[in-house]
């Protein structure tokens, strides 16, 4: 860990979760995904349904030098940031579970006291047409890792392309959300560009074709994103 740090303890986990716990109060406890939540949550649910998030969108603003990236080599990470819409999912906790699990999912998204204002309970509009409030990991916030202002596409990709640490790549972080969103039938148009731009420079690297994504998917989702 960085020794610009000041790593979380378990009093802090234990402190953050019973506020958690209060806010949500006697109300069905859901989380909101939109990246590797996804297909990775960490986190033990009875129920999963799309959701979207309205007044924020994915955006590689994360600035890693750690898991899937190094210091000689930082990579991106996908948070939220203000302005347009996020599609995902949400994932329900058991009434009873609700202190366990929201401690799994603190512990899995902070590792430190500079990601306290990265997290919080958004409105999401649910399919049915209702508004409930989701917990929902690196939503805005102060954090000095967070890289502003944002970054258009073309600078994204060769960071993805070539970042990469001891739980693997960035690029293979990009390709796995853009594969399980389409599962659910959720295409998110920037992400599907940064990923032909991330193969593209993939192969420019290596000098090797990559397999194209739509090709890995399900029949019935790669129908969907046409």
């Amino acid at each position: 860990m960085p020794a610009a740090w000041t790593p979380l303890t378990d009093a802090d986990y234990t402190a953050l979760t019973e506020r958690l716990v209060e806010e949500i109060g006697d109300e069905p406890l859901w989380i909101f995904a939109y990246g590797s939540l996804i297909w990775k949550p960490g986190f033990a649910s009875i129920a999963c349904k799309r959701a979207t998030a309205y007044g924020w969108h994915r955006s590689f603003s994360l600035r890693i030098e750690r898991g899937r990236g190094s210091p000689a080599q930082p990579g991106l990470m996908m948070m939220l940031s203000r302005g347009g819409r996020c599609d995902g999912l949400i994932y329900r906790v058991a009434d009873h579970d609700k202190r366990e699990q929201i401690e799994s999912a603190l512990r899995r998204e902070l590792s430190n006291k500079d990601s306290l204002s990265t997290f919080r309970f958004l409105p999401v509009r649910t399919e049915d047409g209702g508004t409930i409030p989701a917990l929902t990991f690196w939503a805005g916030g102060d954090s000095p890792r967070i890289v502003k202002p944002l970054q258009p596409l073309e600078e994204v990709a060769p960071i993805l392309a070539r970042a990469c640490g001891h739980r693997g790549s960035c690029a293979e972080y990009l390709y796995n959300t853009v594969v399980h969103l389409a599962e659910f039938g959720i295409r998110d148009r920037n992400l599907w560009r940064l990923q032909e731009l991330v193969a593209k420079e993939v192969e420019a690297i290596h000098g090797e074709a990559p397999t194209n994504a739509a090709d890995t998917l399900p029949p019935d989702t790669s129908a969907r994103l046409n």
